[in-house]
């Protein structure tokens, strides 16, 4: 089974969005999925990834040899955004598995959902919080001395949050796990 994951910002994206789906699929009963992450295009933000034209370039190239299309952005405080999604989906998932979900509010939420946050950390205002790569995924990185490593922190913490993909599931119950039954329903038909 062949996924590609599409994300709204590549260079920083990809180091939390691989692990997640990989353990996702793995979890999910597919452990020898191929979960890749689209570099051709590469996506520069949520307003190129809403772009009909892009995304039919992206499915044209690899509809051929992908079962999965998972396109993730984030949800930034437009509460319209999954309206937008929707429409994407209805015209690529006609014909093939294509899901497209917003991160409530930031891709990184859903690795801090999986990571131990420092003890004066709440989930709830993590959760809640718009900015929350800045206010709290940047501060997580820097706290750990991760800042300067490549994706500023994101490898690593990606890969530790993706072993504990139960809790992600658990913390982001609106999109996460409501994406991750999606796919796996899909992954059983494929």
């Amino acid at each position: 089974m062949n996924v590609l994951v599409v994300p709204e910002d590549f260079p920083n994206d990809r180091h939390i969005l691989k692990p997640l789906f990989s353990r996702l699929f793995a979890e999910i009963g597919k452990p020898h999925a191929k979960v890749r992450i689209c570099q051709d295009p590469r996506l520069r933000g949520v307003n190129e990834a809403l772009k009909c034209e892009r995304i039919a370039r992206i499915v044209s190239q690899y509809g051929g040899m992908t079962h999965i299309f998972i396109l993730c952005v984030d949800r930034d405080g437009k509460e319209g955004r999954r309206q937008q999604l929707d429409r994407l989906e209805s015209k690529f998932g006609a014909k093939r598995a294509f899901f497209a979900e917003n991160a409530w509010e930031e891709i990184e939420t859903w690795a801090l959902a999986g990571l131990d946050l420092p003890g004066k950390w709440r989930w709830r205002e993590v959760r809640a919080e718009i900015h929350v790569k800045e206010r709290y995924f940047d501060e997580l990185a820097r706290l750990r001395g991760l800042i300067g490593e490549p994706g500023g922190g994101r490898v690593e913490l990606g890969e530790e949050a993706a072993r504990r993909i139960d809790a992600i599931r658990r913390k982001c119950p609106e999109d996460f796990d409501k994406l991750a039954q999606r796919v796996e329903a899909a992954a059983e038909q494929a």
